[in-house]
């Protein structure tokens, strides 16, 4: 039968309809079928609740599909690899199209759902009910016949209904975004040489250029996070600090929800539009949040081929032949085909003028995430875990986060942080016998490896405790729990708490005794000094108020450090020249500089033009970095470096047309319709902790945000249950027609929040509340 939305904006107390009654808040069927209760509350956050997982997943399918569907579609065209089709024959479509086709020629996700439903070796019922329940939802929403408004999509032939496969297809292209999905091109364009082709191998110098460049990390992503414990807050509750910074568009964007199972399943928090469970949240017991982790994805195999027959390598000593799969998809102008190569590692890849395909060698990688079928019960199996012990239970068993770190609390007062992240096992012993040696450096600096291919004793292998072979078991991955505080901001695992540094783990997890990034020093300095109550707020310790005036103070480190140096530097030789030669008068700059707040909020006058500096390389600093103080050094303007005021000129020529001490409100925006709402936050590499990273344009400034701080929350776990602050700052849908396009931007522009609505109670005093449900009968 046809789907129906039942009841939309009906109240909750004594609704009966179609067969479906409401009973303790919970949507229950009288038969078969999906039966979801939509609470929507202010901001258009859904509050969802169903008797079983599949039933949840219809409910999240069909409001994601409200509010997001072109987001969705769009995806979908993604892992159906039909971006050339739909929207030309640009260059990255068809790799894109190219990459997912073999892997739908591959059956990589039939081969991800296969195997004993545990939730390790494939996944458990609840999360394929969970699934099937997202596309039943998501296509009813279709069928319902309801126009779609969002001009990214109306009326596209590309938007239509989704199968089950179409979502692990997706969920695949997730788990691999920091490995295979950042070498598309790479895979796409590797071919075997000419006749004429030359024999050079890529010597070092080349070859850490090229690991330097693709090293995996997740393009414009980052986070903060803190996980404060009884010792770090005032009311000796935990309380969590979740910062994700993420693209702004696009199909990365977060989605605010609350999903419930009664007596399963209870969490609220965000998602990435698309995905089914809850990514960053809380129940009553535990909170979490994820930062981007240092620890690498996948590792080059060196090949030696067989002389004479460059598609054949040498393994043990005995020729391998490689496989080559044609695949063909389909353009606006007719089929397109390339043919790709793997080798029992995984696919051969190529970084042109580093990495070459040579009639001597080859490179081809392995991606521990390749078969990550994991992820998705293991965030299930996250919210539903009580404490910090159990989440731990969760992570060394399922070992499934792709490519972040978990920074968490729980209602006994721990906060934990760890890197159990999926990590091809390189261990020490296996690097240094199977690295050769012009590549030693390499990983040394940045912990890609490059293993020699040619011998089997340099497979990867299996720890006794991993969940899979391939990878780090839990005992060679970093760990730490506290009473205090854990904090992190992408550097690696070494500091989550300066007090207990993390040492003695594999390069490939991430590095120690190393500098730590502006944005990591501030993370620190102002957990510190919230608790010795020197940052000039009421107390000590922290609160969900104060938790948030210090994630919003927009402190920028870097001003913080050398400002003062730079204006009487600046001050005293008020002329400089660019780097491509051009003769600045400094003035106006060192009076900006010299006005300026030191932060980047909206009134913040000069914080654009420090910003430039800092991008321009300007931040050199005279005193070196100190293992032994390594939350302090270095912090020394360089004053007599001459790139110091060359990069200041630079950021005065490229500012041109725009006023050295306008406000950063007037200039850093982002566009809702006609409107440009004023956005506050600033770059990492000005030492922003609030993360905000704008599109320029000439004379203009920053009109548009492209990543940066996206869900924000400060929740914390009381007596009383969860409560405590929240917000997406792009807003709920990406339609510029819904009513949840603009308010949490125009929220976050003046650092307003909303409420963590956990409990019933919490939910029905939102004067905004509007419930519906949604629902549909199966054959």
């Amino acid at each position: 039968m046809s789907p129906r939305r039942l009841a939309a904006a009906a109240t909750v107390v004594g609704l009966v309809t179609a067969g479906l009654t409401v009973t303790g808040g919970a949507a229950t069927a009288n038969g078969g079928g999906y039966s979801a209760l939509i609470q929507r509350a202010s901001y258009g956050v859904p509050h969802i609740t169903a008797r079983d997982f599949a039933s949840l997943g219809f409910g999240a399918g069909y409001v994601q599909a409200e509010d997001n569907i072109c987001l969705i579609a769009d995806q979908m065209v993604t892992v159906r690899a039909e971006r050339s089709r739909w929207f030309g024959a640009e260059a990255g479509n068809v790799s894109s199209d190219l990459f997912h086709q073999k892997a739908i020629d591959d059956q990589v996700a039939e081969q991800l759902l296969a195997g004993s439903r545990d939730g390790v070796r494939a996944p458990s019922t609840p999360v394929r009910d969970q699934v099937r329940g997202f596309v039943a939802g998501y296509n009813a929403y279709l069928r319902d016949g309801k126009a779609i408004t969002d001009p990214a999509c109306a009326g596209k032939e590309w938007v239509d209904p989704i199968s089950e496969l179409d979502m692990w297809r997706a969920y695949w292209a997730r788990m691999v975004l920091a490995s295979s999905g950042a070498l598309i091109d790479g895979i796409v364009a590797a071919a075997p040489p000419t006749a004429s082709g030359n024999g050079e191998s890529a010597h070092a110098p080349q070859a850490e250029a090229a690991v330097a460049t693709v090293d995996g990390a997740p393009a414009g992503l980052g986070s903060n996070a803190y996980g404060l414990g009884r010792d770090g807050t005032t009311s000796g509750a935990s309380i969590l600090l979740a910062n994700p910074h993420f693209p702004w568009d696009d199909t990365e964007r977060f989605y605010r929800m609350h999903l419930k199972v009664p007596g399963r399943y209870d969490v609220e928090g965000a998602a990435l539009v698309g995905d089914p469970l809850i990514q960053i949240g809380h129940n009553g017991q535990i909170a979490w949040s994820h930062t981007v982790s240092t620890a690498h994805r996948f590792v080059w195999h060196r090949l030696a081929l067989v002389p004479g027959d460059p598609t054949s390598y040498l393994y043990d000593g005995q020729a391998r032949k490689m496989t080559a799969r044609t695949v063909t998809v389909q353009t606006p102008t007719g089929p397109i085909s390339r043919t790709l190569y793997d080798t029992h590692f995984g696919p051969v890849v190529v970084v042109p003028g580093h990495f070459d395909w040579t009639t001597t060698t080859a490179y081809a990688i392995t991606d521990a995430n390749a078969t990550n079928n994991r992820a998705l019960d293991g965030w299930l199996a996250m919210g539903r875990a009580g404490s910090v012990g159990e989440l731990r239970k969760v992570l060394d068993r399922r070992q499934f986060l792709p490519w972040v770190n978990v920074i968490a609390v729980d209602r006994r007062g721990r906060a934990l942080y760890a890197d159990h992240s999926v990590v091809p096992r390189v261990t020490d012993s296996l690097a240094a016998a199977c690295i050769p040696a012009p590549f030693q450096s390499v990983y040394a600096s940045s912990g890609q490896a490059v293993l020699d291919g040619s011998r089997s004793s340099c497979e990867l292998g299996r720890d006794p405790d991993a969940a899979v072979p391939g990878i780090l078991g839990p005992a060679n991955l970093p760990t730490l729990v506290r009473s205090d505080y854990v904090t992190n901001s992408n550097d690696s695992y070494w500091l989550a708490n300066p007090e207990h540094p993390l040492e003695g783990y594999p390069r490939i997890v991430g590095d120690e005794q190393t500098q730590r990034s502006l944005r990591t020093r501030l993370g620190v300095h102002q957990v510190r000094q919230r608790l010795t109550g020197i940052d000039g707020l009421p107390g000590k310790g922290f609160t969900t108020s104060n938790l948030w005036d210090v994630t919003l103070g927009n402190r920028a480190y870097g001003g913080e450090l050398v400002r003062d140096d730079l204006v009487r530097s600046c001050e005293a030789r008020p002329t400089a020249t660019t780097s491509d030669g051009a003769t600045v008068d400094l003035t106006a700059a060192c009076a900006a500089l010299r006005g300026w707040d030191l932060r980047v909020d909206l009134d913040s006058r000069g914080a654009h033009l420090f910003t430039e500096f800092a991008m321009a390389g300007g931040l050199r600093f005279a005193d070196p970095f100190d293992p032994t103080a390594p939350l302090t050094t270095p912090s020394r303007l360089a004053v007599d470096d001459p790139g110091v005021r060359t990069a200041l000129a630079d950021a005065v020529q490229k500012l041109a047309g725009i006023r050295l001490d306008a406000r950063l409100g007037d200039i850093q925006t982002e566009p809702r319709g006609a409107e440009q709402i004023p956005i506050h936050g600033g770059r990492s590499e000005a030492g922003a902790f609030n993360m905000i990273n704008g599109g320029f344009e000439s004379g203009v400034g920053y009109p548009k945000v492209l990543h940066g701080t996206s869900f924000l929350m400060a929740v914390e776990l009381g007596s009383n249950g969860p409560s405590g602050r929240q917000i997406l700052t792009y807003s709920q849908s990406a339609n510029p027609n819904s009513p949840w396009y603009a308010d949490q931007t125009r929220l976050y522009s003046g650092k307003g929040w909303d409420t963590i609505k956990f409990t019933q109670r919490q939910l029905r005093a939102d004067p905004n509340l509007v419930t519906y449900r949604v629902g549909e009968q199966r054959d």
